[in-house]
């Protein structure tokens, strides 16, 4: 009989080791909103703001993750979730590396999100819902993706011709056509600190 499948998991520094080196706790920090709505300019702006005060922090966003460990994936329902899953799989070993994690994905409904918080354990998960009206997100439009969405030549596109679930509970909701970059990174920084920062 096998004692422990993965027996090296007995020998592998904890992710209080981790922590106590980085002097930081790992925290998901899960953007949620449509296209266009300023996830990904917040969470570099507040990446930037960490960074100032010593906390090691890792941005992942849809270019980065579907030019690399999701280039396989479409678009497609089963796709999308599989996005998430990957993402939210690799975002919990960051976090239990100590490394505060920065997600910006559309992530558009409460079961796709839930799962992710699942995986990623729900302590750890602070959804942050980006919730910019669409018309100023098709008002931006910096990648011509809703012109396109609305002369049909994208299919299933998020807040066009697929749903857009706002999340339920989020723990901050900022609007970006109200507050600006600033703002929202002060209101966040109130938020994460206090999570983010060793006693």
């Amino acid at each position: 009989m096998v004692e422990h499948i993965y027996p090296i998991f007995d020998k592998m520094l904890t992710r209080a080791d981790k922590e106590d080196l980085l002097g930081q706790h790992g925290v998901m920090i899960w953007f949620t909103g449509l296209s266009g709505s300023g996830k990904s300019t917040i969470a570099i702006a507040l990446e930037r703001e960490l960074h100032k005060r010593g906390i090691l922090c890792r941005i992942l966003d849809g270019d980065n993750i579907r030019s690399g460990i999701n280039n396989n994936l479409g678009f497609t329902e089963a796709d999308r979730v599989e996005n998430i899953r990957r993402i939210a799989e690799v975002s919990k070993l960051f976090v239990d590396t100590g490394i505060v994690t920065l997600a910006a994905f559309i992530s558009p409904n409460n079961d796709i999100r839930e799962m992710a918080a699942r995986i990623i354990g729900q302590d750890d998960f602070v959804e942050v819902y980006v919730s910019t009206p669409i018309e100023e997100c098709e008002r931006r439009d910096v990648k011509g993706l809703y012109a396109k969405a609305r002369r049909g030549e994208i299919k299933n596109f998020t807040g066009v011709s697929a749903p857009f679930e706002a999340p339920a509970h989020p723990a901050l909701t900022l609007d970006t056509s109200m507050l600006s970059v600033e703002e929202s990174v002060g209101k966040l920084l109130e938020l994460v600190l206090p999570k983010i920062q060793k006693k």
